[in-house]
């Protein structure tokens, strides 16, 4: 899967996938129901390769996130943040990613990131093989 591809809009729910570019804007297709919409820059969209959880002494790339989920999954979904208490989810999360920084990882933060793990595994769109492959060419 391409990190760059996959992008997350402010004020909007879920993840979606670029579709194209042009010189004004991108057009975007939602995961969850195939809708496309325009996104101008103005509305700054980020690429799920350009997002870090912040850890106690550097920073973690989401995509590394979600590959120790994804093995310890076995490649299934993670934690169900809309039924999970708080305090689930944050020791998943400490499971997940024990150095995570409790003091700038909030609760939202964990929920949307776990949300989109398993938008992502329910779409069939990680695969963390390829990326090795082509990261040892």
């Amino acid at each position: 899967m391409n990190f760059k591809e996959v992008l997350t809009v402010p004020k909007k729910k879920g993840l979606y996938k670029l579709v194209s570019k042009s010189k004004n804007n991108i057009v975007v297709e939602s995961l969850a129901d195939g809708s496309r919409i325009p996104i101008f820059v103005s509305m700054q969209a980020s690429a799920l390769e350009d997002i870090r959880i912040i850890t106690a002494d550097s920073e973690l790339p989401l995509k590394d996130v979600f590959k120790r989920i994804y093995e310890i999954e076995n490649g299934k979904k993670a934690i169900d943040v809309q039924s999970a208490k708080p305090a689930e989810i944050e020791a998943y999360m400490t499971k997940v990613v024990p150095e995570y920084d409790r003091d700038c990882v909030y609760l939202s933060d964990m929920k949307k990131m776990f949300f989109w793990y398993n938008q992502l595994v329910e779409h069939n769109m990680l695969s963390f093989e390829e990326a090795e492959e082509t990261g040892n060419s």
